[in-house]
């Protein structure tokens, strides 16, 4: 989801093929402030502080504000400051970027791969669509089958373009038979918000009743927590109080939601319910909490029922194993899962086919259409191969052992042609290799494909690999393993 897609559906390109397993190794807590950084994580390191020092940032294109003193303080504020967290501004919010104390940005990586960690990713835009007409309007803006959504689920979507480029990409819950609950990307707010008035407008009019069909609420300066990692499901468990009959975790499987009370610090539930979906933008199990059902302001001037909610995560676990997050990490995290951030992988060109996102199109909208950019999106379905108009580019996972790793806007080439772009590349803690994504010409995307990429004018070879590029760890009822498609161990690190 533009920092998001929280992965809510497997990807098209997710591979059955075989993986190994992760190689064991001792746990983050054991010595995580201890523990010497290796060769790879200086570089890798090295890497991230050259991208922050360019005269034009990458991360501008995708939220960043100039200047240190830009931004909103989410409600999780203080518990950032209390914890020693290096704040940037993003999407006009303050959030940290890292917590120098828990180690660098690889070593927190590790950690998520491992054990746990949480994330303020109040930056989001919560908002609801509620009436008579809202299932009509989602199904008009975006190819999900709503009509036929059950209760209590979320889905990955698009809201779409009438040339069928994505406007931006959003997580949506129902929530009840005419009421939808969206999380989108903070970075494109303005934006979306412009395309929603417009939109809603016109819905208005059309209406014989005036507004009462249709609502739309904006949820200002509410806390969204991501919990994410192997230990993730534990902690929750923690955190449900031990009378709250409505949570199964076992039975929440990806994509679910249920509303609950949670635990704060002083052991107490939170005096409102919390609306829980399992889900996340790492790869890995995990849970999102919406603080966007109740209020903070009642119980006095600074309270913030999430800071009290992070402070009792930290409590559940003295060993220190759990540890709070920042953007660094979310970055490297999914794209070594091989999802997707707006503004770099998805923008108002691409398509959803384009971007290996083709499933977002429910089976029943591929007969009905009726969406902006049906026109367009339903013959992309088909690919050429099998008679059907299929696409001139696919977004793709390639990796390089050796060189700089590939950043946003390095050309492809092939036999001295260009023939793509790459969206997005980082030097993989993980896989203790270059990995990116980018988009290349239909019929170089099969696996395998040996490519050249263009980095500060010296040509690098590629090779192209299926998304995700690591084991993902989804809670399904058919399994919870999806083998990555980089046939190596994954690197744990010791600390």
């Amino acid at each position: 989801m533009g920092e998001n897609p929280r992965a809510t559906e497997p990807a098209d390109s997710a591979s059955p093929a075989d993986s190994a397993s992760p190689a064991d190794s001792a746990s983050p807590a054991d010595s995580a402030e201890s523990a010497e950084p290796t060769d790879w994580d200086k570089r890798y390191e090295t890497g991230l502080a050259e991208l922050l020092e360019e005269e034009e940032p990458m991360q501008l294109k995708r939220g960043y504000n100039h200047g240190k003193n830009i931004g909103h303080k989410t409600p999780l504020h203080d518990f950032h400051l209390r914890n020693g967290a290096d704040m940037v501004p993003y999407a006009d919010h303050r959030l940290p970027v890292l917590f120098p104390r828990y180690g660098t940005i690889s070593q927190s990586h590790y950690a998520t791969r491992l054990n746990a960690s949480f994330w303020d990713v109040s930056h989001m835009v919560q908002h609801f669509v509620q009436g008579d007409e809202a299932v009509d309007c989602l199904e008009r803006l975006t190819p999900t089958a709503w009509r036929t959504a059950p209760l209590m689920r979320a889905k990955l979507t698009t809201f779409l373009w009438p040339s069928g480029g994505i406007v931006d990409d959003a997580v949506v819950t129902r929530l009840a038979e005419n009421r939808f609950y969206i999380v989108s990307n903070g970075a494109c707010r303005d934006k979306l918000f412009d395309y929603l008035g417009e939109h809603l407008a016109d819905v208005r009019k059309s209406e014989e009743s005036g507004d009462g069909g249709l609502e739309w609420d904006i949820a200002e300066r509410k806390a969204l927590l991501a919990l994410q990692g192997p230990d993730a499901r534990k902690i929750m468990a923690d955190l449900i109080p031990s009378d709250e009959t409505r949570v199964d975790l076992d039975k929440l499987y990806f994509g679910h939601a249920v509303f609950s009370k949670v635990l704060m610090n002083e052991g107490r539930p939170s005096p409102h319910d919390i609306l829980i979906t399992r889900g996340g933008y790492t790869g890995e199990d995990g849970f999102e909490l919406s603080f966007a059902f109740g209020t903070d302001e009642k119980y006095g001037i600074g309270y913030s029922i999430a800071g009290r909610v992070a402070d009792c995560i930290m409590k559940l676990d003295p060993d220190g194993a759990v540890r709070p997050s920042g953007l660094g990490t979310r970055d490297t995290l999914r794209l070594e899962a091989g999802l997707c951030l707006y503004g770099q992988d998805l923008d108002d060109t691409t398509t959803p086919v384009e971007a290996g996102l083709g499933w977002v199109v429910s089976p029943e909208r591929r007969i009905t259409g009726g969406f902006l950019g049906a026109d367009v999106i339903i013959p992309q379905l088909t690919p050429k191969s099998k008679g059907g108009v299929g696409v001139s580019r696919r977004r793709v996972g390639m990796i390089a052992a050796a060189g700089r790793p590939a950043r946003q806007g390095a050309k492809i080439y092939h036999q001295g042609r260009q023939v793509g772009v790459v969206t997005s590349g980082i030097p993989s803690p993980s896989l203790q290799m270059n990995i990116a994504m980018g988009y290349v010409e239909d019929g170089l995307h099969k696996v395998g494909t040996e490519l050249e990429v263009c980095i500060r004018m010296k040509m690098e070879k590629v090779t192209i690999v299926k998304l995700p590029f690591v084991e993902t760890h989804y809670h399904r009822p058919d399994g919870d393993k999806q083998p990555g498609g980089v046939k190596l161990p994954m690197m744990h690190h010791p600390g």
